[in-house]
C-alpha cells in the first residue's frame, strides 16, 4: 500500500513515546520508508537503538549533521511525502504554534510544505490550557491535521483528555492524506484571492476587507492534493507554487485570462471591486473644495466571472464563483449563479464577526448549477477549502 512513501514520525518527551514502536512497524509492514526524527527529551522514554532497528534508519536527534552537504531540517523535510509528529507535547504544540525552532523536529516542521499530522498527548489540565487550546487552534489554521485526544486514564494518575489517540487513527489519516495527493495530480486550478485595489490618486485608493484567507487557503489544499495552483492575489504572499501579484480588477482580469486556457477549473474567490475611478490623477489631489467635498467619477469594473463563463476554453472547464452577502444569502446566491452562469457558487455570509474576512474560520453553502445544495458548518478555511475541492473533484 505504501510502497515507495517515505513517512518521516517525530517523536517528542511524552510517556506515549513508546507506543510509537507500533506505529513504525505498521508503517514498514505496508513498504513505507520510515524516518524518524526525535527530541532530546523523547529518548528519555524510548532509545535510539530500537527506534534504528524497527526504522531501518538513521534517527535524526542533532540539529545539524556537519558532515553531510544539506542541513538536516531541509533534507528531512524535501525527502518525506508527509511528517506525524507523535506523542505531541504541550511544549512542541506551543513551539510550532509560534514558529519556534529550537531543536531538529521543530526546524523540519517549520520548512515542511507537505501534510503534518499531530496527535497531542498530555496531562488533561494541559490539555484544558487555554493558551495550549489556542496553539491547536493555530496549528489547525495553519493547516496541520490534529488529532484529538482520547479520554482514559492517564498515566500522571487523572482520567481525562489527554491519552494518545488510536495508533489505527494516526495510520489511517496519513493514508487518507497521502491518497488525497494523488487526486488533483496535473489539474491546473486558477485561485483568486483578495480585495482588489482601485486608485483614485498617487496615494489613495479604493478597496474592501478581504484578507484573502479563504483563496489562499483553496490553493494550499489544491497543491497538497497534487494541482497545479495558480493564485491571482492582492495580498503578498510566498508560496511553492505559482503565485501572481496583481492590484487592480482589470491587473487580475488580464492575469486570469493569460493562464484560462489549459486550465481545469477557475475558483473566484477574490473580492474584486465592482467600481473604480474613471480617471485616476497622477498626483496626490488637495482639498480644494469650498464645502469640504469632493466628487469623483466612477465607472464599473468588468464582471471575470460573467466574462469566463461565456469564454470556457472546453466544456469539461470548471467554473466557481464566491458570494459574499449580508443579508438574503441564499436568495442572492440563487440569482448570482443564474445570473453569472459559473458550475458552483460558494455563499458567504459577512454580516456575522465570527466567520468570513479576516477570519480563520468560515461557514458556507455550495451551490450548484442543477440547483442543488450543500451546507458546510463553521470550520477552519482550511477545513473549508478541502470540503469545496472534495465537492467539485469528489
Amino acid at each position: 500500500m505504501l510502497s515507495g512513501k517515505n513517512i518521516l514520525i517525530g517523536i517528542t518527551g511524552g510517556i506515549a513515546a513508546y507506543k510509537i514502536c507500533e506505529l513504525i512497524r505498521m508503517y514498514k509492514r505496508q513498504n513505507a520508508n520510515v524516518r524518524v526524527v526525535c527530541t532530546p527529551n523523547a529518548l528519555n522514554f524510548v532509545t535510539k537503538l530500537t527506534l534504528q532497528n524497527l526504522s531501518q534508519n538513521e534517527v535524526g536527534i542533532e540539529e545539524f549533521e556537519l558532515e553531510k552537504f544539506k542541513p538536516e531540517h531541509i533534507s528531512y523535510a524535501d525527502e518525506a511525502d508527509i511528517m506525524i509528529i507523535a506523542p505531541a507535547t504541550a511544549n512542541t504544540i506551543s513551539k510550532l504554534a509560534n514558529g519556534i525552532c529550537d531543536n531538529l523536529l521543530t526546524s523540519i516542521a517549520c520548512a515542511f510544505q507537505k501534510p503534518i499530522i499531530i496527535a497531542p498527548a498530555m496531562n488533561c489540565g494541559m490539555w484544558n490550557n487555554k493558551f495550549i487550546q489556542e496553539n491547536i487552534e493555530k496549528l489547525k489554521t495553519a493547516n496541520y491535521t490534529i488529532l484529538d485526544p482520547e479520554d482514559g486514564y492517564l498515566a500522571c494518575g487523572y482520567n481525562g483528555t489527554g491519552r494518545l489517540c488510536s495508533l489505527d487513527k494516526i495510520f489511517n489519516k496519513s493514508i487518507e492524506l497521502l491518497n488525497r495527493e494523488k487526486k488533483l495530480t496535473n489539474k491546473k486550478i486558477i485561485i483568486t484571492a483578495g480585495g482588489t485595489i482601485e486608485k483614485i490618486d498617487t496615494v489613495r485608493y479604493i478597496s474592501n476587507f478581504s484578507s484573502g484567507k479563504m483563496g489562499i487557503a483553496i490553493a494550499d489544499s489544491a497543491y497538497n492534493q497534487g494541482a497545479q495552483p495558480v493564485l491571482i492575489t492582492s495580498v503578498k504572499v510566498q508560496k511553492p507554487y505559482k503565485v501572481i501579484q496583481i492590484e487592480s480588477a482589470t491587473d487580475m482580469q488580464k492575469a486570469v485570462f493569460d493562464e484560462l486556457e489549459d486550465s481545469d477549473c477557475v475558483i473566484m474567490a477574490a473580492a474584486v471591486a465592482d467600481y473604480r475611478a474613471k480617471n485616476i490623477a497622477n498626483y496626490k489631489m488637495k482639498k480644494t473644495s469650498p464645502d469640504g467635498e469632493i466628487s469623483i467619477e466612477l465607472t464599473q469594473n468588468p464582471d471575470i466571472l460573467k466574462e469566463i463563463c461565456t469564454k470556457k476554453t472546453n466544456p469539461n472547464q470548471i467554473i466557481v464563483g464566491f458570494c459574499a452577502e449580508s443579508e438574503d444569502l441564499i436568495k442572492n446566491a440563487k440569482e448570482k449563479i443564474a445570473k453569472k452562469g459559473c458550475d458552483y457558487l460558494i455563499a458567504n455570509d459577512i454580516s456575522r464577526k465570527d466567520i468570513g474576512f479576516s477570519s480563520d474560520f468560515n461557514e458556507v453553502t455550495i451551490l450548484k448549477k442543477n440547483g442543488e445544495m450543500k451546507a458546510l458548518s463553521r470550520a477552519t478555511k482550511a477545513e473549508i477549502a478541502d470540503k469545496i475541492l472534495e465537492e467539485i473533484y469528489g
